[in-house]
């Protein structure tokens, strides 16, 4: 079996953590790339995604801390739409600084609560 790199050792422990701590509250889960990024609550208990946003085709565009803010804002407002006010943060295996950090920020200014 190869060995893990040092970002899917980072995600599985973040996912571990999520785990123990989440209780049955959906997760909000982020991921970037070097173009877009990507936010969606997803009901583990059931198995199904709640709400999503992303720089894909929306007004955002791009992969930059204000694209981010819009991103969060939106999956905000999509969490309202479908009754989720509680969250746990899953950031997956990315620091939490930049535009990950950006799209928090503005999901809980948005309303969302972790």
């Amino acid at each position: 079996m190869a060995k893990l790199s040092l970002f899917e050792r980072r995600r599985r422990r973040v996912r571990t953590a999520l785990r123990k701590r989440s209780g049955d509250k959906p997760r909000l889960s982020v991921h970037r790339t070097g173009q877009h990024i990507y936010a969606q609550i997803i009901d583990d208990k059931d198995g199904r995604t709640v709400a999503a946003a992303s720089t894909l085709g929306g007004k955002a565009s791009g992969a930059n801390v204000d694209a981010a803010k819009k991103v969060g804002s939106d999956i905000a407002a999509a969490a309202k739409k479908a009754g989720v006010t509680t969250v746990v943060f899953d950031r997956g295996g990315f620091l939490f600084h930049g535009r990950v950090k950006a799209l928090a920020d503005a999901a809980r200014e948005g309303g969302l609560e972790f």
